[in-house]
């Protein structure tokens, strides 16, 4: 496309709010019909160093519950970026309806209609139409949840005291990595009706646990089969969503207790998404904004000088530093993603005789938005690295595949650059992102409720990992406080069914109390 001669939408870095609605409407109109994409509405927020650092504190949500760690994740940053020894991010981006974009009032004009397209329109688009976020998100009704849960927190702290209600959310946390569902259960939550629920909720005792306790069995038990069957079918179990079962079973938590636990696991469960399309969401608005910013440049709509800011600023944000750079910190994930973005183009438009046996469905079919769209909607990273990362990438990236045993004095080199090679690199690359790899396989299997009440669950040990020792202690006591019982974790070889280590501990006084609801 050759440049037409439109008039700049600003000059120098100076900017107002025209500046900012002139930038946003034209950027709009180019995601919109260049590259067809489907977003929310957008709310464009202006925000201070500060504020970015507030943001930050409290996971980056537009209002939150109050709570002693937010506190202190803020000093710590600010005490990092006073001093240097980090940046701030240019923009934050909230999964809602209407889409909250947070951008930095220090930021150049350049920057502003680079995090606009990055943000409002590249990550918009991603958390509409990815079937993970549509499976466990409510965009619509996020923000009016957050409302009610920051608004029944401080009732709580108000009513039980703020120390009850601390160490409460305290143990919650803890377990937050544990509490969510891995897999779909039912329909999408509706968030909107959450505070209708809770107050018909709170107007009633719990039915199902206060039966299930009252009807221990006294003296001797049935057979140990049928006991195990129908305390497994009466509780649920086995069950990897902690926090779903203590809201649920725990005998001696309150009516209030249960509802923050609820909280903290439904704002787990929203942010569960993420972590598993870091690659895919980032490469995703890092290719939106890499075709708009070229689209606007080639309008004449941004100057010579303030493309090249952009691209000062894009090479920094994609670059990869080396395994012996003292910046090395993994794979940057919008390295990996925007250069598997780049090289899906490729393949559509100007494929290799390599790219036509790897990619048949898609190698010289020219549709490079309708692809893309497509493996935005319906991938998350592990599945796309494992289709999409290309012999051409492996190669540009040199990579090769070690095979390192514990119990092995030397490494073998697994994989190299051959076709046997090739779908090794990709599947060992791949699995770094498998959520199964990447969050340890933990679950409820059994409750003691013919004896003392102990809780059991096991770890199914994947790759001779075992749970760090001082974590792993830490948080099974605060799910003994949170069960108000013993709670046994036992590690379990997955070869065999041997139990490798156990973590015991019993509920302290200084737990969470049952308090009257």
């Amino acid at each position: 496309m050759s440049k037409l001669a439109t008039k700049p939408l600003y000059e120098g870095s100076d900017w107002n709010f025209d500046t900012i609605q002139r930038i946003y409407d034209t950027v709009e109109q180019v995601a919109h019909e260049e590259l067809d994409l489907n977003t929310y509405p957008n709310q464009i927020e202006v925000i201070t160093a500060e504020q970015m650092l507030d943001a930050y504190s409290s996971t980056g949500m537009p209002l939150l519950y109050n709570h002693w760690s937010f506190g202190k994740q803020f000093l710590t940053n600010e005490l990092m970026y006073r001093k240097g020894q980090r940046g701030l991010a240019y923009e934050l981006v909230i999964n809602s309806d209407p889409c909250i974009n947070y951008i930095m009032e220090e930021n150049s004009a350049t920057m502003q209609t680079l995090v606009l397209a990055h943000a409002a329109f590249g990550h918009n688009h991603f958390f509409k139409n990815n079937y993970l976020f549509q499976q466990w998100t409510d965009a619509e009704g996020i923000l009016d949840y957050l409302e009610f849960a920051k608004r029944y927190i401080a009732q709580c702290e108000e009513r039980y005291g703020q120390i009850q209600v601390e160490r409460l959310l305290d143990a919650a946390h803890a377990l937050n990595r544990q509490g969510v569902h891995r897999y779909p259960r039912g329909q999408a939550r509706d968030l909107k009706a959450e505070m209708a629920r809770e107050n018909e909720r709170h107007a009633q005792r719990e039915r199902d646990y206060n039966d299930l306790y009252r009807t221990l069995p006294k003296g001797k038990a049935k057979a140990a089969d049928a006991a195990v069957s129908e305390r497994a079918a009466a509780l649920g179990l086995p069950q990897e969503n902690v926090l779903y079962f203590l809201e649920k079973s725990a005998p001696r938590l309150a009516p209030w207790q249960r509802e923050i636990l609820r909280i903290t696991r439904v704002l787990a469960q929203y942010f569960y998404p993420q972590g598993q399309t870091k690659v895919m969401n980032e490469g995703a608005a890092c290719y939106v904004h890499y075709r708009i910013m070229t689209a606007l440049h080639e309008r004449g709509h941004i100057t010579e000088g303030s493309f090249l800011e952009f691209l000062t600023s894009h090479t920094n944000v994609v670059s990869q530093p080396m395994f012996d750079s003292g910046r090395y910190g993994g794979l940057n994930p919008y390295w990996v993603g925007y250069n598997m973005m780049q090289d899906i183009a490729q393949v559509c438009t100007a494929p290799t005789e390599e790219d036509r046996l790897w990619f048949p469905d898609i190698a010289g079919g020219g549709d490079v938005e309708g692809t893309l769209k497509h493996i935005w909607a319906n991938y998350r990273d592990e599945s796309f690295v494992s289709q999409f990362l290309s012999p051409r990438l492996m190669r540009h990236w040199r990579l090769f595949k070690l095979d390192d045993h514990e119990k092995v004095d030397h490494i073998k080199v697994d994989a190299i650059h051959d076709e046997r090679g090739y779908r090794e690199l990709r599947r060992g690359l791949a699995r770094q992102y498998d959520i199964s790899w990447q969050e340890p396989d933990i679950q409820i299997v059994d409750v003691d409720l013919a004896g003392d009440r102990t809780l059991m669950l096991e770890h199914h040990v994947t790759n001779g990992v075992l749970l760090a020792e001082k974590d792993a202690g830490r948080v099974v006591q605060h799910l003994a406080d949170l069960w108000g019982y013993e709670v046994v974790l036992a590690e379990i070889e997955p070869e065999g069914g041997s139990t490798l280590k156990e973590h015991k501990a019993r509920p302290r006084a200084s737990g969470p109390r049952l308090a009257e609801g």
